[in-house]
């Protein structure tokens, strides 16, 4: 089913070397139904079975992909009992026809959860990096991905921050640095933390990173209060617009945004593929 999206903006026409891009955040809870607090109770059972309403989600949010350019996942199953062994992130994207995309698999549990971020591209990366992120329990990571080369490439880093404000403080000052010698640059995923916080503070203080000047609520999906996922961009990157997507199958609202590229950085996401979009 295909859900309506905002009219591209901006209204002017843009110049020709400028370079306008729309991504896609969103922590998919491995295609789970979470739409109140008690679910995580009464379907916790379901949350560890595979079953058609989960693949039905998926079906779902494919039809969304279409519309973007670069989309970023978390909490997508890697492939295990949960999902019906289904790479979560390569069924998305063959579904979605979107020709790349890479995962990251995080935090094993046996063989019954396997969580994992994910990449899925309109555009070919010239880059893909799995790190690991710091923190007392194991199983965070960031995606680093690279379109172009040299100084005029673009950076995007795809994360889950955990719960602990302690440990946030070690894995953004790990992206931080993994952003230093990169200017231009989006950060984007499920940061489990809202922009005011000390961490996110450190963080735009040690990067070219911008604090965004309006919030965009995602969590909890069903009446959402709290801006934890975030698409953070560089000062160069004009962040035309955010908003949030009604797919509310997991507790987080998939949050999207529409970035403009200053001429240096279009020809490093010159030539997308896949379907035209809608």
């Amino acid at each position: 089913m295909n859900r309506p999206v905002p009219p591209r903006s901006p209204t002017t026409p843009l110049p020709a070397a400028e370079r306008t891009l729309r991504l896609l955040s969103c922590n998919i809870l491995a295609g789970a139904s979470v739409q109140r607090y008690s679910d995580y109770v009464t379907r916790s059972v379901n949350a560890v079975l595979p079953g058609r309403n989960k693949l039905d989600n998926l079906d779902s949010l494919a039809d969304l992909l279409q519309d973007f350019d670069v989309v970023g996942l978390q909490e997508a199953d890697a492939g295990s009992l949960r999902s019906g062994f289904l790479n979560q992130t390569r069924y998305l994207a063959e579904a979605a026809g979107m020709p790349f995309w890479s995962h990251q698999p995080n935090r094993p549990m046996a063989r019954v959860a396997h969580s994992a971020n994910g990449l899925i591209s309109r555009i070919e990366p010239t880059e893909v990096i799995d790190y690991p992120l710091p923190g007392r329990i194991r199983g965070r990571g960031a995606l680093f991905v690279r379109f172009g080369d040299g100084p005029d490439a673009l950076v995007v880093v795809i994360a889950h921050l955990s719960l602990g404000a302690q440990a946030r403080v070690g894995q953004l000052a790990f992206i931080a640095e993994l952003l230093a010698n990169h200017p231009h640059a989006v950060l984007m995923g499920d940061l489990n933390t809202v922009v005011e916080s000390p961490e996110m503070q450190r963080l735009f203080a040690r990067t070219s990173l911008q604090m965004p000047t309006s919030h965009t609520p995602t969590f909890p999906s069903w009446k959402p209060r709290r801006a934890l996922d975030h698409i953070l961009t560089s000062a160069d990157i004009k962040l035309d617009r955010t908003w949030t997507l009604p797919q509310a199958f997991s507790d987080h609202l998939p949050i999207a945004a529409e970035i403009r590229l200053p001429p240096s950085l279009a020809e490093a996401t010159a030539n997308p593929q896949g379907p035209v979009r809608k």
